[in-house]
């Protein structure tokens, strides 16, 4: 044992899986570090430089996983539902109701300053009650409106994708939440599998020691390590019963697991009231949005006005008198935007979306499940294998030179 240990040929055979294990770690962990980052294009574009596969392709990669998840286990009205339109008006009126002063005030001495500051108090307080009394059915009637409407005013699928396009860190935390277990596989097979591998290989170079096995065998541990875990993480897709033990895929086998994480991230971060809102506001109908809420709004001002008819004629002119009315909407609009700053009301109206999405996210069939988290590999796999690939033949390159001396047959 003594004059083994003190062989250096021992130790050379031995170095061979060990430096194998190495480099299906180091391979398996570049591929996943280089699926991510950098979150911009590092280098000189086109060919001298990386970005992350997911932020580099981030409008496809958020649609990919809206078509995968969001689009199949929930429709934009059942969202909507869950957000519950006579929860959402009660908490705009709540918002509105403490402020209409504060409100009228800032309108009014915005445009028409001298006007509102010559009327008198009593007259002021009017206006003040009528508007107070008139908003909780005027929400009512506007939010009504646009529940009816949801399918054409709102657009689910676009907005989240723009969400998750516009914010990359959050587009790749999605994915590295759902996979965590999975990717902390992958870069810890490396090592198991290229030990494995280095196995094979010290015997093949026992008997036969020409000079491209060590170089072939690096190619092949830096390509197959990461080939393997993705089909151990992915197949089989449905579980398979083998004496004992109950085989499928890592990832299909902590579907609510999985599911929750994605879910909740989804619903506190992107399908917010008040990303929705805005979506509805801002988005491609955004103009019929506004067009709606400065309908409900007119009435209000009309009769308002009426109280004081002439003196209001008097004041504004039929121009001003429009233009009054059109800042009116334009207020009410910018209130809409500002209602849902309330992180209580948000987390609240979040968890009841959450509750529907996560169960018929568990729900999905396993070939449909596994599209959530396999195209982050699909995506230029082949670069990320032929990086792994070459990174180990360059390291068998280095273990024939500077551990067996370039020893060739």
């Amino acid at each position: 044992m003594t004059s083994l240990l003190n062989n250096p040929e021992f130790w050379q055979y031995l170095s061979i899986p060990v430096i194998a294990a190495l480099i299906g770690w180091i391979t398996n962990w570049l591929a996943i570090k280089m699926t991510f980052l950098p979150l911009e294009f590092v280098g000189k574009p086109p060919l001298l430089g990386w970005q992350g596969i997911i932020p580099s392709k981030a409008s496809k990669m958020a649609a990919i996983a809206v078509d995968a998840t969001i689009s199949k286990i929930g429709t934009v009205r059942e969202i909507f539902e869950q957000i519950d339109p006579k929860v959402l008006a009660t908490h705009i009126v709540h918002s509105v109701e403490p402020r209409i002063e504060e409100y009228v005030d800032e309108m009014m001495l915005r445009e028409y300053p001298t006007f509102w500051e010559n009327l008198p108090a009593s007259a002021r307080k009017m206006i003040y009650d009528r508007v107070r009394r008139a908003t909780p059915q005027l929400v009512d009637n506007l939010v009504g409106d646009i529940s009816n409407n949801i399918e054409d005013l709102l657009d689910i699928k676009t907005m989240t994708i723009e969400k998750l396009s516009a914010d990359k860190k959050l587009l790749n935390r999605i994915f590295l939440e759902c996979g965590e277990a999975e990717f902390r596989f992958i870069v810890n097979s490396g090592l198991y599998f290229g030990f494995l591998f280095g196995l094979v290989q010290m015997a093949v170079w026992y008997f036969y020691q020409a000079w491209w096995v060590l170089p072939f065998f690096g190619l092949m541990v830096g390509w197959a390590t990461n080939w393997i875990a993705l089909n151990v993480i992915f197949r089989p897709l449905r579980e398979r019963k083998i004496g004992p033990l109950r085989i499928q895929g890592l990832f299909l086998k902590r579907q609510p697991e999985v599911s929750q994480s994605f879910c909740h991230i989804i619903t506190h971060e992107i399908l917010t009231v008040g990303n929705i809102i805005g979506a509805i506001l801002e988005g491609p109908k955004g103009d019929r949005a506004r067009n709606m809420v400065k309908k409900h709004i007119k009435p209000l001002v009309d009769e308002t006005a009426g109280m004081g008819k002439a003196l209001t004629q008097v004041a504004f002119g039929p121009t001003g008198f429009a233009t009054l009315k059109n800042q009116v909407g334009e207020k009410a609009i910018e209130i809409s935007k500002t209602s849902f700053n309330d992180p209580m009301f948000e987390t609240d109206r979040a968890r009841a979306i959450e509750a529907i999405m996560l169960e018929r996210m568990i729900a999905l069939s396993s070939e449909e499940f596994q599209d959530l988290l396999r195209p982050c590999f699909q995506e230029d796999e082949i670069k990320l294998i032929l990086v792994g690939a070459f990174l180990g033949f360059s390291a068998g390159v280095c273990q024939l030179i500077f551990v067996f001396g370039g020893a060739l047959t």
